[in-house]
C-alpha cells in the first residue's frame, strides 16, 4: 500500500460514483461542490447512464472520456453494501485513492461491521487509499477542490492553515470559524471512521506541504498512539499543531489503582500531544485563536519567554496583564534605557514599565511600539487599541514599528465591526495576527509562550527524550508482595524506609526491638493491592501490646512486614501503566485520595528523560505545597526527575510488567521516600487482582 497521499488530495482527475440530478440525494450534492474543480471530471451512474450529459455507466468508461488525464480519486455516493465493489471497481480502472461519505459500517452493528470488512478487504487487496466512512469529505480551495457534500466550504479563501478533523461535521465548523476570523485554509479534512487514512497520515502529509504553516488537530479517538505521537512529533519541528480533545466526561472503565484510575483516555491523548510538541487547547475558540497566531509567527525556542503589553486603553490592558499572569506567563520589568525611550515618547502621567500605557494613543504610538518590541526582555509584544477616528492608524503604525515575524506581536484591535475588519485584514496581510478581544488575545499569547517553551525542552533534551527501551531494569517475575517491590524499588535507586519481612509473632516482635518505635504493622501479600482498606495497615506502633493488637487485626496465618515509620511530610502519588492505546504512561500527581478527588496530576508517555519527568510536578495546580509551603520541605526536581525516569524505563524493559505505583511517594526535609509499592504483572494476576481490575 502507497503512503503516498497526493491521488486522494491532489489528483488530476475525479470521478463521482452514484452521481444523482436529484438535489436532495448526497451523489447530486458532491457532483455540484466538485463542478468547480478544473482538473477531469466524471459521474458515473451505473443504473441511469447518459452519456450524452457526461454520466457513464461505469468508472472505465468514465476514464476514456477525460482527455487523457488520469481519474485519481473516486467519490463513493453510494449506500455501504455497495461500496466495496464500487471501490474494486474504481481500483481496477486506475483511480489510487478514494472517498466514502456514507455511514452504515461498524457503527450500524454485525452487518455494518460485515461491510467494514469487505472496504478493509478491498483496501488490502488493490493497495488505494481510502478516507472515511461517515466523513463530509475534505476540500483544498487552493486546488479549487471541494470533495464535501456542504458546496459553501468552496467559498472558503485558500490560506495556510490545514484542518485534520475526527468529525466531517468539526472539520467544516473549524473551517468555517478559522475563516471567520480571518484566516485561510490549506486543507481540511475529515477522518471519518479512519478504515484505511487516519489523522496520522494526513499530518505526515503535511509535513511535506509547502502551503500550510499551521495545523488545527482534532480528535475523538486514537487508533495507533505511538504512530499519532511520530506523526505529530516529525510536524511539530516544523510547523505548529494545536489540538483539541473531545471526552473530558468520559472517564471509561476505572482500573484497580490510582494510577489507572486518573489516566483517563482524554488525559493521556492530551498529554501524549503535549509532550509530542502540540499546543493542547480546550475548546474550539481557543484552537481559533492560537492558529490565527500561530499560522502568522513563531516564537524563538524559549524557556520563559517574557511578554510585553502597549495598551492604548489601560482597562484592556489590565485585563490582558491579568489572563497573562493567570497563565504563569512572565511579563517583565522594562530595562532602563527603554523607561528612558517611552518616557520621552509618553506623557509622564502614563504607566511605562510593562504594561506599557499610552493614553490615547498619539503620533508616537509606533514608535512605542517599537522601543517596546526591542527591549531585550521581550520576546511577544501584545497590543490593544480602538479603532478611533482622527487617531492612529494601528495598522500602519504596527507595520511602521516592523511588527511581524521578525518582531513578533498580536493584535487587538476594538471597534466597530466593519472598521476592525479592514483593520484586521491590513495587519494579517502584514503578518501581525489581529485577535477580537483581550481574551482571544490572551489565548494566542498563551498558545505562542507554550510552543516555544515546549521546544526549547526538547532542544535541550540531553540525553534525547526517547532512550533506548533497553536503559531500565527489569522487573522480577512472579506476584511481588510490598517488600519485594520496594527491594526492587532500591535497585533503582529509590529509598525506602528500613523493614522486616517476618512470618511470625516471634519474628514480628524481634523486628520491633530491633527498629525501635514507631513502626508501621502491615500485611504481607502480593494478592492484597489495598491493605488499608483490608484492615491490614496499623500505623505508630510502638510498645510489645500495640504490635500484638495490630498483629491480632490482621489475623492469623499471616505473614507481616514491620517498618520504621516515615517523618511527615507531603505525599505524592507515582505510577507507571500500559495504556491500551499509547503504551507505557507514567503519572505524578498528590497522594492518597485527594489525587482522585481533584484530578491534579501530570502525565507523561515513557521512556522519558530525568529533565521532562524533572517538570511534571510544576504543572500540578497544588505545586506550591511542595516548595516550601508554611516551612514544610521542598521538592527536589532533579532527584524527583530521576525516580520517575528509573520506574519509567524499568517499565518499558519490562513488557510483562502492568503497573508499578509508589503511593504515598513522601516529600520530607531527607528527601524522598517510597512508603508503599505495587507491583502487577499482565498476566498470572491472582483473583484478588482480577476481582480489582
Amino acid at each position: 500500500m502507497t503512503t503516498n497521499l497526493t491521488p486522494l488530495f491532489t489528483p488530476e482527475g475525479v470521478v463521482v460514483i452514484g452521481a444523482s440530478r436529484q438535489s436532495g440525494k448526497l451523489g447530486a450534492a458532491m457532483a455540484r461542490s466538485l463542478a468547480a474543480f478544473p482538473g477531469a471530471r466524471a459521474l458515473v451512474n451505473s443504473r441511469r447512464p447518459d452519456p450524452a450529459d457526461g454520466v457513464y455507466a461505469s468508472v472505465a468508461d468514465a476514464a476514456g472520456h477525460t482527455g487523457g488525464r488520469r481519474l485519481d480519486l473516486a467519490v463513493l455516493c453510494v449506500p455501504a453494501a455497495a461500496c466495496a465493489d464500487a471501490l474494486a471497481e474504481a481500483a481496477a480502472a486506475g483511480c489510487r485513492a478514494a472517498l466514502v461519505c456514507a455511514g452504515g459500517f461498524g457503527e450500524a452493528g454485525p452487518e455494518g461491521e460485515g461491510h467494514a470488512k469487505a472496504l478493509r478487504r478491498t483496501v488490502r487487496e488493490t493497495g488505494i487509499r481510502l478516507l472515511g466512512p461517515n466523513t463530509s469529505g475534505f476540500f483544498d480551495p487552493h486546488l479549487g477542490l471541494t470533495a464535501s457534500f456542504v458546496p459553501a466550504a468552496g467559498q472558503l479563501p485558500a490560506g495556510d492553515i490545514a484542518v485534520v478533523a475526527a468529525s466531517g461535521g468539526v472539520n467544516h465548523a473549524l473551517a468555517f470559524d478559522l475563516a471567520a476570523a480571518g484566516n485561510g485554509i490549506s486543507l481540511a479534512a475529515g477522518i471519518g471512521a479512519g478504515l484505511d487514512v487516519t489523522a496520522a497520515d494526513v499530518l505526515e502529509h503535511l509535513a511535506e506541504d509547502g502551503r500550510t504553516t499551521a495545523v488545527a488537530l482534532h480528535l475523538e479517538t486514537v487508533p495507533d498512539g505511538p504512530r499519532l505521537v511520530a506523526a505529530v512529533r516529525r510536524l511539530t519541528t516544523v510547523k505548529p499543531v494545536v489540538a483539541l480533545v473531545v471526552g473530558r466526561t468520559d472517564v471509561g472503565d476505572f482500573a484497580r489503582s490510582h494510577t489507572g484510575a486518573l489516566a483517563t483516555s482524554w488525559r493521556t491523548a492530551r498529554a501524549a500531544l503535549r509532550q509530542a510538541g502540540a499546543v493542547v487547547v480546550d475548546d474550539e475558540r481557543e484552537l481559533v485563536d492560537a492558529l490565527t497566531a500561530l499560522s502568522r509567527i513563531r516564537l524563538r525556542p524559549h524557556p520563559d519567554p517574557g511578554l510585553g503589553i502597549v495598551t492604548a486603553q489601560a482597562g484592556p490592558g489590565l485585563l490582558l496583564a491579568d489572563r497573562a499572569g493567570a497563565d504563569g506567563i512572565r511579563m517583565p520589568e522594562l530595562t532602563g534605557p527603554t523607561r528612558r525611550t517611552l518616557g520621552e515618547l509618553l506623557p509622564p502621567l502614563t504607566y511605562q514599565r510593562n504594561p506599557v500605557d499610552t493614553g490615547r494613543p498619539a503620533e508616537t504610538f509606533a514608535r512605542v511600539l517599537d522601543a517596546t518590541a526591542a527591549d531585550p526582555e521581550v520576546d511577544l509584544l501584545a497590543v490593544y487599541a480602538l479603532a478611533e477616528p482622527d487617531s492612529v492608524d494601528l495598522a500602519s503604525a504596527a507595520q511602521d514599528a516592523g511588527l511581524g515575524a521578525a518582531s513578533p506581536a498580536v493584535v487587538v484591535v476594538g471597534g466597530l465591526p466593519e472598521d476592525v475588519a479592514e483593520q484586521r485584514a491590513r495587519l494579517h496581510k502584514a503578518g501581525v495576527p489581529a485577535l477580537a478581544g483581550p481574551a482571544s488575545a490572551a489565548g494566542a499569547v498563551r498558545a505562542l509562550v507554550t510552543d516555544a517553551r515546549q521546544r526549547a525542552l526538547g532542544e535541550r533534551e540531553d540525553p534525547p527524550s526517547q532512550p533506548p527501551p533497553d536503559s531500565g531494569v527489569a522487573v522480577p517475575p512472579g506476584p511481588l508482595d510490598e517488600h519485594a517491590a520496594k527491594t526492587f524499588l532500591g535497585t533503582l535507586g529509590i529509598p525506602t524506609p528500613d523493614r522486616v519481612p517476618c512470618g511470625s509473632r516471634a519474628e514480628a516482635h524481634q523486628a520491633l526491638r530491633l527498629l525501635g518505635g514507631p513502626v508501621a504493622v502491615k500485611v504481607l501479600d502480593a494478592a492484597i493491592l489495598h491493605k488499608t482498606e483490608a484492615g491490614g495497615v496499623h500505623l505508630g506502633v510502638r510498645t510489645p501490646d500495640e504490635l500484638d493488637a495490630a498483629l491480632d487485626a490482621i489475623g492469623p496465618g499471616r505473614r507481616y512486614l514491620v517498618e520504621a515509620m516515615a517523618p511527615p511530610g507531603v505525599d505524592l502519588v507515582l505510577g507507571v501503566r500500559r495504556d491500551p492505546v499509547f503504551g507505557p504512561v507514567v503519572l505524578a500527581g498528590l497522594g492518597g485520595t485527594a489525587a482522585e478527588v481533584y484530578a491534579d496530576v501530570a502525565l507523561r508517555l515513557a521512556p522519558l528523560s530525568v529533565p521532562e519527568a524533572a517538570a511534571m510536578p510544576d504543572e500540578l495546580a497544588a505545586r506550591a505545597l511542595l516548595d516550601g509551603w508554611r516551612g514544610g520541605p521542598v521538592l527536589d526536581r532533579a532527584a524527583f526527575g530521576r525516580v520517575a525516569a528509573a520506574l519509567a524505563a524499568a517499565l518499558v524493559a519490562s513488557p510483562h510488567t502492568a503497573e508499578i505505583e509508589i503511593n504515598p511517594l513522601r516529600l520530607t526535609a531527607e528527601g524522598l521516600t517510597a512508603l508503599d509499592a505495587v507491583i502487577t504483572h499482565t498476566a498470572g494476576r491472582t483473583a484478588e487482582e482480577k476481582d480489582h481490575a
